[in-house]
This record gives structure tokens, C-alpha cells and sequence, in this order.
């Protein structure tokens, strides 16, 4: 069959990457795509015109999507392409909104019991800065709609708590997504990541059947420098799987969150075929959740996929067939380890076309996964080509990650990092501590 992968991240990569291990996938066809999809096995880059997915798909005979990025599936892309007779791993418009809107998650998860920080609503600025003076420091101030992972702020001051209200409904730094806030209870503890395959339709729960799967654990490295210091960004890196993540814990998080999710999703007689992530917060009193995101998380994606000992298409083909619950899944023993290269200035202003260089038989050596996120094709031929190049130069901020398996987190980490020492590129910077204790805290 012939696979459509929407979207242009390390994530999508991974995941074109992964369908295309599959014996019976002849072809992943990523829209748009990036500069390692480009040079992925069975995988062609094709542009988009606007937003004609669905076109393009029946164009190249395609007989099943996978929606990568948040933003689509708010919009109402599986939607589109239910209607248009293809099956989609991604959940339709009216369930994607447990992320589109955290007052949306969170009055779900009030309603069915799902384990998470108490909270309230406010689209009134002042009343907004009356409960946060009332309630103190510290507390967390959210956008409410959909702000690529920024919109989130860990107050640790009443006057830093007052700033962010401002920033999201009087300056309107995230537009109308900080026009609605929630405003909840600061939890203390260590984070973490489950990813998990859903398939849930009112059919499938009548018969017994809709199901949510966990993957391994992992943990995403948000803030930009060693010590987990520094701004928040969309990712430094993710380690999986996470010892935290203890069969006590396991099990408390299936009994207040995941069970909770689901028995929702299926009163709600939602249709939900596709990929739920769990962010979870490790804490004294057991796993809380603080969000829900539909979709596989990155840089999570890249630590988690190099994990599974199962076709990924098939399981993808399980999610949509509604056969899920008889899927078996095997994973690798070991651990995963995968440090993300920004570019210079990142999560401000950077530059974009700087040439990438790798040595690439010191790469190889390394036995790491080269997962490329902002970065494309270099197609101005005006550039001396080298042994060194990789054809490629950056478009983004988050530019790539080298995601490394090892038999324990120590050689994982060692070939992530030996793996890194080979790539270079003007004013590349990454984290040092991906994975270790130190990487862990929190906020």
C-alpha cells in the first residue's frame, strides 16, 4: 500500500521513516515532507497547494494518511479524509479539541475523573489577576487554544503569573489562542511522556472493542540548556524509556487517567482512531495529568519508534480497522537516546540556509538515526559539494536529532552523543545532559 504522512517535522520523519520498515508499504508519500524525509527509502516530498491533502493522496493512490501536526487535525483534516474514503490515523475534528482547548481537556477531565491539577476558566483579564493574587504563587497560566507548545507559563511569582495574563490577553502575544485562559494548581514533581495508539468509535465501544495502548515512557528535555535552564522550546532531546515509570506508577496512571480517558472518549461517542499523548506529572500523591496532546509528541516520536519490535503500519492499519485490541505489541529491550541541534539564537531569531556538514563515517560508526526536523534539500548548486555534506542546509529552529540505541541508557548515550560530535553546522547548539539526573527537573 501507499502511506500519505502529513506534515514536515522530526516527528513525521520518524514516522515515515518507521512506515516505510513495512513489507507492505510500497511507498510513503510525505506532504510536505523535509530534508530527511527527501532522502528517506521509499519516501517522496511532495508540496502541498494550500491545503489539498486529500487530493493529493487519491492523486498518488494513496489508501491511508497519518496526520503528524496538531494544527491540521484541530482543523478538521481526518475529517476530510473519512469523507473522502481514506482511512486516517488521527482523531476527527470534535476530538481533537482535548487539545485545540485546554478548557475543553480540562472540564473533561473534571467530568470523568481523569487524576490532574485543580483548575479554573477566565476570559476576563481582571478577574483572571484577582484569582491568581488570591491563590499565590507558584501557578500555572495556559492559553487555552493551540500556541505550538509555547502557551504554557510555570509562574513562580504572583507579579510573573500577572505578566502572562497580560502577555496572552491584553498584548495578545499568542493571538486568539490567550483569548480564554486556564489558570491551575502548580504541581510539584518529575515529567513525563506516554504516547499511546487509540481506537475508539461509539461501534467499537458498544462491542467491547476501543481500546488505548501505551507505548514506553519518555521524557522530553523543554528548557534550553544543560540543567534544565534557560527558555522553554519545543524540545532539546527525549530519552525512552523512563525508569520513573515504575509498575506502581504504570498501574496508578491506567487506573486515574488512561481508564478514565477512555470510558470518556467513548460516552462521549467520540471518534478517536489515532495517537493520544499523556503528559503526565510524577507526584507524591501518583501520576496527574496535565495535558492532553492528539497526536504522537516530539521529540518523543524519535526516542520511542527506534523501540518497537512491531510493523508500525500494521499497527496503524489495527487503529483504523478497529482491531487494535488483538494487536500484539513486542518491544526492543534497551533504551533510546536522542539529543535535538538548534540552530544559533533559537527559541528567538535565528538564521535559516546554513549549510549542514556531517562526517559521515564517523556517523555510521555510532550506529545512531539521523532524524532531520528543520532542515531541507540545499538546491542552489552554487556550493562546493564535500565528502563532509549532507545536501542539506537548515529552515528551522529545531534542525535535528540523533536518536541512538543502546542495550542500556549508558551506551545509548554515548553513541547519541559520539553521534552529535559529527555533525556541524554554523552556530549549532545542543544540550550535553539528555537523559541524565540532572536533565530531569522539572520546572
Amino acid at each position: 500500500m501507499k502511506v500519505l504522512v502529513v506534515g514536515n517535522g522530526g516527528r513525521e520523519h520518524a514516522i515515515a521513516w518507521k512506515l516505510s520498515e513495512s513489507a507492505d508499504v510500497k511507498e510513503v508519500v510525505c506532504v510536505p515532507g523535509n530534508g530527511g524525509t527527501a532522502y528517506e527509502g521509499k519516501c517522496v516530498n511532495i508540496e502541498p497547494e494550500g491545503k489539498n491533502y486529500v487530493e493529493i493522496a487519491k492523486r498518488e493512490g494513496c489508501s491511508m494518511a497519518v496526520i503528524g501536526p496538531e494544527d491540521p487535525l484541530a482543523e478538521g483534516l481526518a475529517d476530510e479524509f473519512w469523507a473522502a474514503g481514506i482511512s486516517v490515523v488521527g482523531p476527527r475534528k470534535a476530538a481533537a479539541q482535548l487539545e485545540a482547548s485546554k478548557d475543553f481537556a480540562k472540564e473533561f477531565m473534571k467530568k470523568y475523573g481523569v487524576a490532574s491539577a485543580a483548575s479554573e476558566t477566565f476570559d476576563d483579564e481582571a478577574a483572571a489577576l484577582d484569582y491568581i493574587r488570591r491563590k499565590g504563587a507558584p501557578i500555572v497560566v495556559k492559553a487555552d487554544g493551540l500556541a505550538a507548545g509555547k502557551g504554557v507559563v510555570v509562574a513562580k511569582t504572583v507579579e510573573e503569573a500577572e505578566a502572562a495574563v497580560r502577555d496572552m490577553m491584553e498584548a495578545r502575544k499568542f493571538g486568539d489562542s490567550g483569548s480564554k485562559l486556564v489558570i491551575e494548581d502548580y504541581l510539584a514533581g518529575n515529567e513525563l511522556s506516554v504516547l499511546a495508539a487509540v481506537s475508539v468509535t461509539p461501534e467499537l465501544a458498544a462491542s467491547g472493542k476501543a481500546c488505548i495502548v501505551p507505548f514506553l515512557s519518555a521524557r522530553d528535555h523543554k528548557r534550553l540548556c544543560d540543567g534544565a535552564e534557560g527558555p522553554n522550546t519545543g524540545g532539546m532531546g527525549a530519552i525512552a524509556p523512563v525508569e520513573d515509570l515504575t509498575v506502581l506508577v504504570q498501574s496508578q496512571f491506567e487506573k486515574d487517567i488512561l481508564q478514565p480517558t477512555l470510558k470518556g472518549l467513548a460516552d462521549m461517542k467520540m471518534d478517536y482512531r489515532g495517537f493520544i499523548f499523556f503528559g503526565l506529572m510524577l507526584t507524591e500523591d501518583g501520576p496527574k495529568c496535565l495535558e492532553y496532546n492528539v497526536r504522537l509528541g516530539d521529540p518523543e516520536t524519535q526516542a520511542v519508534l527506534p523501540l518497537m519490535d512491531f510493523d508500525f503500519a500494521a499497527m496503524c492499519k489495527a487503529i483504523v480497522d478497529g482491531t487494535l485490541k488483538d494487536f500484539k505489541f513486542e518491544w526492543k529491550p534497551g533504551c533510546v537516546v536522542a539529543p535535538v541541534a538548534v540552530s544559533g539564537g533559537y527559541p528567538g531569531e535565528y538564521r535559516k540556509g546554513v549549510p549542514i556538514d556531517c562526517d559521515k563515517a564517523a556517523f555510521a560508526r555510532s550506529g545512531a538515526k539521523l532524524f532531520v526536523a528543520g532542515a531541507k534539500p540545499d538546491r542552489r548548486g552554487d556550493r562546493i559539494q564535500t565528502e563532509e555534506s549532507t545536501g542539506l542546509i537548515t529552515s528551522g529552529g529545531r534542525v535535528l536529532a540523533c536518536s541512538a540505541y543502546g542495550k542500556d541508557f549508558d551506551e545509548a548515550w554515548h553513541k547519541a552523543y559520539e553521534a552529535m560530535g559529527t555533525v556541524h553546522f554554523d552556530g549549532m547548539f545542543y544540550r550535553k545532559d539528555i537523559g541524565l539526573p540532572s536533565a530531569a527537573r522539572s520546572n
